[in-house]
């Protein structure tokens, strides 16, 4: 993804194959306006570390929290959307990791939707060091590399029941009990599990995979300039029927599937593209 609209840039940065399990992208942003300009985070249900170039960037949740980004921030899971503004001159690098790719780096940190500042994490105060570094690289590409590097050395193997939960791929089975039964454990051990590192059941992931499959399917109709069949959005993506779909509307973004199609090109998808 990338936008060439002079006053706003953004872009999609792919992670080489050796990350692939730790990050699904990175995603940069930079307002090259003169007024502060604000953009919406989608849920995508990952942790996200987001770097701030510039003026302090300000975060602000469904419930009317404000957080303000100096430096680097950590969010996650992110479970609903979120409005950023952008001062003019500011940018923004957001890593999106991928599962439980950020337990593996850092253990139980304690993350929540409100944030932390990720140099609390770690004694040596890490990631104001490496804001630091990466802040002087001229471009996004350079600074994705460098925090590539500093990677490496963290990161742990997944564990196995994480994996096979990642990897789940029947819908007409019960996750949990079935991994249960493979792997000679107890569902609730299953479910401690997935609740500790992932941040989230089987029951939110399967809900959320639904709606984000509707999500894309609408993306794809009005990008070929088809008028977008409800119906079939409906019956393709699981859904019982409208009310349900409209109720996931509201749940994950906060508006109507009408009003995502009035404002979907307003809306920028760093966590789920």
């Amino acid at each position: 993804m990338q936008n060439l609209n002079p006053e706003y840039h953004q872009s999609k940065i792919s992670v080489p194959k050796e990350f692939e399990n730790v990050f699904t992208h990175f995603y940069y942003a930079k307002n090259n306006s003169s007024h502060p300009v604000t953009k919406t985070l989608l849920p995508s249900y990952q942790t996200i570390m987001l770097f701030c170039f510039g003026e302090n960037a300000f975060m602000t949740t469904q419930e009317q929290t404000t957080v303000e980004v100096n430096q680097c921030i950590v969010l996650g899971p992110v479970r609903q959307p979120i409005e950023y503004t952008l001062p003019a001159g500011t940018s923004i690098l957001v890593a999106n990791f991928k599962d439980d790719a950020f337990y593996r780096f850092f253990g139980q940190a304690v993350i929540s939707s409100q944030g932390i500042h990720p140099g609390k994490l770690l004694q040596d105060n890490c990631f104001t060091e490496l804001w630091h570094q990466i802040s002087v690289l001229p471009s996004p590409e350079e600074k994705v590399n460098y925090i590539l590097s500093f990677c490496r050395p963290y990161l742990q193997d997944q564990d196995k029941i994480i994996m096979l939960l990642s990897h789940f791929e029947n819908n007409g089975l019960n996750p949990i009990k079935t991994i249960a039964e493979q792997t000679r454990q107890s569902e609730r051990n299953i479910q401690l599990k997935q609740k500790k590192q992932l941040g989230y059941s089987s029951k939110e992931l399967a809900r959320y995979t639904r709606f984000l499959k509707a999500i894309t399917t609408i993306e794809k109709e009005l990008g070929n300039d088809k008028k977008i069949e409800w119906f079939s959005i409906i019956d393709e993506c699981g859904y019982f029927d409208q009310s349900q779909l409209i109720h996931d509307f509201k749940h994950f973004i906060n508006i109507s599937p009408s009003q995502y199609l009035k404002f979907q090109k307003d809306i920028c998808r760093s966590g789920s593209e």
